[in-house]
């Protein structure tokens, strides 16, 4: 995404499209179906290319991988940080 990424538009995402990238924590690249909900539902922008697909960043990667993980697990990964988060 360009002005803003998967994970600060994450609470705003359908539910099928959440599963999608839960489901998909490989993909790089979204199909354009996916690339426009993601539009419908944020009013956001995306970088599209000529077919409508949207590459993700690795900050979103990254996130879609951990979301994964915690639907895997039952359980958040604490091994991530999120950008506002202060280390002890």
């Amino acid at each position: 995404m360009t002005e803003s990424s998967i994970r600060d538009q994450w609470h705003r995402l359908p539910s099928t499209v959440t599963q999608w990238l839960i489901d998909n924590p490989g993909c790089v690249i979204l199909p354009r179906t996916l690339s426009a909900e993601i539009i419908a539902a944020t009013g956001q922008p995306l970088h599209q290319d000529l077919h409508g697909e949207t590459a993700l960043g690795q900050q979103d990667v990254d996130f879609i991988r951990m979301k994964s993980r915690e639907a895997e697990t039952g359980h958040p990964d604490t091994n991530y940080t999120f950008f506002d988060s202060v280390q002890p």
